[in-house]
């Protein structure tokens, strides 16, 4: 059963006519053309079928932003709000990098924030980083970031304030129990590294170490029960001050930690 029918069908009626969702109760006699109604049924199929409203619509609302997003992103989540709220809390940086970077959300949302700061986008997918490009270039930071094809930090120099990633983190034995509207939909790169879902964690600890300024903050995205496996692995890579963050349902979801001075 798909959660929430009747709002999915008014965010999909509301995209085939080119009307704000929310006017669509103070319009009851809207004419439809056959063309739109065939549309929407087409659209309803295809939600019938765990397709998320945000993969048919081809967009994503993100910390207030319209971000585009295509198969080849993941979907971004509420729950990533956690980090852009963190990250906010702290100093403005000068520069910033975001790993795997899928649309583009975390680097380009936190651009639209800090106006004066600067910023690497970067990921091991060619099409993921063109959403990246195409949404910088929407929302008017294209000119303060730069994107990067690289493996984690193989292809990244210099050193930044701040570096922040959501990386793949679902376990296999996970992957297995999976909601079909993130197992059909979401590109399985973006969702797991394999076996206990921690490998990340390790290459950003140590990668962390290169190329953060001395006192610079690394922000990480975590499995809801990965909070402690994952704060040892920064206090192994030699970083500091290392607290396990809630989301809004008061589940571990991010993980600060600081290069020493």
């Amino acid at each position: 059963a798909i959660d929430g029918p009747e709002r999915d069908a008014r965010l999909l009626l509301a995209h085939v006519v080119g009307m704000h969702a929310s006017r669509m109760s103070l319009e009851p006699d809207l004419p439809i053309s056959a063309d739109q109604l065939a549309q929407f049924h087409k659209m309803l199929a295809r939600r019938a079928a765990n397709e998320p409203v945000s993969r048919i619509l081809g967009t994503r609302q993100f910390w207030g932003r319209d971000f585009a997003i295509s198969p080849d992103v993941l979907d971004p989540r509420g729950d990533t709000e956690t980090l852009i709220a963190a990250a906010l809390q702290g100093p403005t940086p000068n520069r910033l990098i975001d790993l795997g970077t899928g649309s583009g959300i975390i680097a380009i949302t936190l651009l639209a924030e800090w106006p004066a700061a600067q910023g690497v986008a970067s990921d091991i997918s060619a099409a993921c980083l063109a959403m990246t490009h195409l949404n910088a270039e929407t929302l008017e930071v294209g000119t303060r970031i730069t994107c990067v094809e690289s493996d984690w930090f193989a292809q990244i120099t210099g050193q930044f304030d701040l570096i922040l990633s959501n990386p793949p983190y679902i376990s296999e034995q996970e992957m297995t129990e999976l909601a079909p509207d993130v197992a059909r939909y979401d590109p399985h790169l973006a969702l797991t590294p394999g076996a206990d879902g921690l490998g990340p964690y390790g290459i950003l600890a140590k990668g962390a170490r290169d190329h953060l300024l001395p006192k610079g903050r690394l922000l990480t995205e975590i499995g809801w029960k990965q909070g402690d496996a994952v704060a040892e692995i920064f206090a192994q890579a030699g970083l500091i001050d290392i607290s396990i963050l809630q989301d809004l349902d008061g589940r571990d979801r991010v993980i600060s930690a600081y290069q020493p001075g």
